[in-house]
Formats: structure tokens, C-alpha cells, sequence
């Protein structure tokens, strides 16, 4: 009997490769699109850790699901 298997470990892989990305897409994208001066950059700031959380918790949402329908865990 192993502690650690492969299908704990794949499903992690894929789950941080999309947080990663979502994070910096959205903050990227938050960034450019801020308004002009600090209180914009501020508000950017703000509403791309709002959004960013919210996105990780819906990719997580959506990998364990596929996760469960495929039984890799």
C-alpha cells in the first residue's frame, strides 16, 4: 500500500497549472485596463484578487467534478 499515488498527484499538476494561469490573465487584464492614477490602480488591484479568487474556486469546483467522473481519486 502506497501513501502516494499517481492519481493524487496528476489531478494536482493540472489543478495549478489553471489557477496559475487564471490568476495571471486576470490580473494582467485587471492591470491594463485600470483607470488612470493610484486610486484606479488600487481598485484594479482590489477587483483582480476579488475576481481571482472567485475564478479559483470555480476551476476547483469544475476539477473535482471531472476529478469524481473519471475516478481518479
Amino acid at each position: 500500500t502506497y501513501i502516494l499515488v499517481f492519481g493524487d498527484v496528476l489531478p494536482a499538476f493540472v489543478k495549478t497549472f489553471f489557477f496559475g494561469f487564471a490568476i495571471g490573465v486576470i490580473g494582467c487584464y485587471k492591470g491594463y485596463n485600470s483607470s488612470k492614477g493610484t486610486e484606479g490602480v488600487g481598485h484594479s488591484a482590489n477587483s483582480a484578487v476579488v475576481l481571482s479568487s472567485v475564478t479559483v474556486f470555480i476551476i476547483d469546483l469544475i476539477a473535482v467534478q471531472i476529478t469524481d467522473l473519471l475516478n481518479l481519486n
